[in-house]
Order: structure tokens, then C-alpha cells, then sequence
């Protein structure tokens, strides 16, 4: 919104920046009427200083000291601008994986060092690739407005990425206290519905939003009362949201078909198979197993081709399993994932001296607490075997 206004997409990410600050400050010792109406006027008050500061040009200064803010905090529009600064971070000015990242900084509010390890890349590359990103986006003159339907398309398939990825991090947070960030995962499903409001022919769109609905109805059911991690195999599936699994095979039924499955309507597929399920050991491994032969064909990548060795695991074997390991060091090395899976496999195996091994280096390798608390148990565990 205050892009819309102001123009200036830099100096306005800075601004809400220092008024989030400034509320940080504040707000403990009470929450004013309007909080949103609240940032903007306090974030339009930084963009005059801003201005002024800078010695731009006299017009210019009188143009933004002259735009009001109403401090009574009721006159704002509650027209919803999220989507619109997605399509506009999305711009074809910027490479695909610039688009991603200041979206994800833009849009999603994830630190540079959380963007960084959702592209498994250091904090200091990503750094600079959102900087250069806000500088493209200046270059081009892009304008705050939702781009004609034709660009809208073109630009789709970043913004589903983008919302994937905000997702994802809310759904297993990379780092800090929380196994997972339910603030996140709340709005990427929620611009997710707007997204199938504006695009509702769109399949992959409809995917997407089945898919985070299925994930997202073991939320209560991932951690026990103090944090730690429960792995899928041993939750308690009555505390599954049945409402939101009911509403993700519903959308994903009504796109399914319409012609080749794209990676979100496959995902999505697969958790409609866990969700259909009504035990760990009733799952229907074959299924999944051949889902993720078809993502992987579709989609290639070695997060999809770890997910499928769990798969090729739980139907051959974990020597099968742990056979499609091979080589994805390189791509994932950086990450505890890797790690824990292949810890995970070897286990299965009774191989529990090397399990203990790959667990440890996994707890290493995770920022987040749950995760590493998880994984020492289970390396205390080997040590018990």
C-alpha cells in the first residue's frame, strides 16, 4: 500500500522496516486502535524525513510532505496490495531466481539468511542478489499495479514458487525456537486463496493451495507439547484438521485431469495419499512411490529424489533407498536433510553405528532447535542399540 502511494519500492521496504521498529518500541505498552493504519503513518512520516534528508528536488519534497496521513486511522482502504507486490517483485526485468528471492524478502518477510537456505546458497551471495533485484526493479519504472492478464501469466509460475517457499519455511522453519512458523504458513495459504480467486482456470494454482491445505492439517499433530519433532509415521492422525484434508482433495479433484499434472497437483496428490491413510503402516508406499516417479520426471531435483528414496525405502528396501543417495552431497551437503534421511535409512538397516554417525552431522547441521533436539535423541538412542 505504501508502494501504491509513494512510489519508490526501495525507500518504502525501508520505511516499514523502521516503523516495524519503532512499534516494537511502542506497542508493549498498548496496541493502538488501528496497528496497520498505525505502520503506514508512521512509515509515510520516515518517507518525508527520507526525502528531506536526501535534499531531493523541492517539488518532490512538497508532493510527498503534501500526502496526508490521517491519524484517526480510519479512512485506509482495506483493498488487499499483497498480490499486487508479488506480480510487481516478479518483474520480467528480473532473472527468475532474483524474482524469487525479493519476493521472498518483499512479500514474505523471511531474513536474507532464511532465503539463503531455502536456495541452499551463502547468506552474503543471496545478500546481494536481493540489492541488485531492488535496483532492477528502480531501472525498469515499474509501477505498483497488477500487470495486464497476458503478463499475469507469464509471471505466475515465480509467484507459486514464491508461495511454496514462504510456506515451506512456515511449515518447518530452518532456524530458531520453533519447529514451524504458523504465521506463514497462514498467509502463503491465504494469498494462495486470492491467487485461485484472480486465476481460478489455473491448475497449478488450485494444486498449490490443495497441496498447503493437505500439509498444513498435521500441524497440530508435529510436536509433542514441548517442541519436539513427531515424525509422520507416528502421529496421532485424530488430530489431523479433517476440514482442511476434506477442502485439499476437493480442489485437487477438480483440476486433476485436466490435462498433464504439473508439480504442484503431483505434491499435492501425494499428500492426499498420507492424508487418506488411517495409520503409518496402512500407507500406500506403491502409490507414492510411482507419484514420485512422475514429479520427478515433471520436476527434477534432488530434494524431490530424496523424498523419493523415503519412498523407494519404505516399498524395496533401505538398501534401495539409500542407493539413490549417491551423489546428492553435492547438491545437498550444505543442508541436515540429506543427513537425516540417510540416518533415517540406516537405521532401517541396523546399521546403527553409521545412523548415529549421519544423525550427528545432521543435528550440526540444522538451525533449527527442534530439529537438532530431535536428532540428538536419536543419537542417543544409537548409542543405546
Amino acid at each position: 500500500m505504501l508502494a501504491r502511494t509513494h512510489g519508490q519500492f526501495d525507500a518504502c521496504e525501508d520505511a516499514v522496516q523502521e516503523a516495524l521498529l519503532e512499534a516494537a518500541l511502542q506497542w508493549p505498552s498498548g496496541l493502538p486502535d488501528n496497528p496497520k493504519a498505525w505502520l503506514m503513518a508512521v512509515a509515510s512520516r520516515r518517507l518525508v524525513d527520507y526525502y528531506r534528508s536526501e535534499g531531493a528536488r523541492r517539488a518532490r519534497e512538497e508532493r510527498v510532505a503534501a500526502m496526508t496521513v490521517d491519524l484517526s486511522y480510519s479512512s485506509l482502504p482495506e483493498a488487499d496490495d499483497t498480490l499486487t507486490l508479488m506480480f510487481l517483485c516478479c518483474h520480467p526485468a528480473l532473472s527468475a531466481p532474483s524474482q524469487l528471492a525479493l519476493t521472498l524478502r518483499a512479500v514474505g518477510g523471511l531474513t536474507t539468511a532464511e532465503i539463503a537456505s531455502a536456495f541452499m546458497v551463502p547468506e552474503s551471495t543471496m545478500g546481494q542478489r536481493i540489492s541488485r533485484a531492488k535496483q532492477g526493479i528502480q531501472k525498469a519504472g515499474a509501477t505498483f499495479s497488477m500487470p495486464p492478464a497476458s503478463e499475469r501469466k507469464a509471471r505466475l509460475g515465480v509467484v507459486l514458487h514464491v508461495l511454496y517457499l514462504i510456506f515451506n519455511e512456515g511449515y518447518a522453519a530452518s532456524s530458531g525456537p520453533s519447529l514451524q512458523r504458523e504465521e506463514l504458513t497462514t498467509e502463503a495459504t491465504r494469498v494462495a486463496r486470492l491467487l485461485v480467486a484472480v486465476a481460478p482456470h489455473e491448475p497449478e494454482a488450485v494444486g498449490l493451495l490443495a497441496l498447503m491445505l493437505l500439509t498444513d492439517s498435521r500441524r497440530t499433530a508435529r510436536a509433542l507439547p514441548d517442541g519436539t519433532p513427531v515424525p509422520l509415521a507416528e502421529q496421532d492422525r485424530r488430530l489431523w484438521n479433517r476440514t482442511q484434508i476434506e477442502e485439499g482433495i476437493a480442489l485437487l479433484s477438480s483440476v486433476l485431469g485436466r490435462g498433464a499434472a504439473g508439480p504442484y497437483q503431483l505434491q499435492a496428490a501425494i499428500a492426499a495419499v498420507h492424508a487418506e491413510a488411517v495409520s503409518g503402516e496402512e500407507t500406500d508406499w506403491p502409490q507414492i512411490l510411482a507419484l514420485y516417479r512422475v514429479l520427478e520426471a515433471v520436476a527434477p531435483s534432488p530434494v524431490v529424489t530424496l523424498n523419493r528414496a523415503v519412498a523407494v525405502a519404505m516399498v524395496h528396501g533401505p538398501a534401495a533407498g539409500l542407493d539413490l543417495l549417491v551423489g546428492l552431497d553435492g547438491a545437498l551437503g550444505r543442508t541436515h536433510r540429506l543427513d537425516a534421511v540417510r540416518g533415517h535409512l540406516l537405521e532401517m538397516s541396523g546399521a546403527y553405528v553409521e545412523a548415529r554417525a549421519a544423525y550427528l552431522s545432521a543435528a550440526k547441521k540444522t538451525g533449527s532447535l527442534p530439529e537438532r533436539k530431535y536428532l540428538m535423541g536419536k543419537v542417543a538412542r544409537m548409542d543405546e542399540q
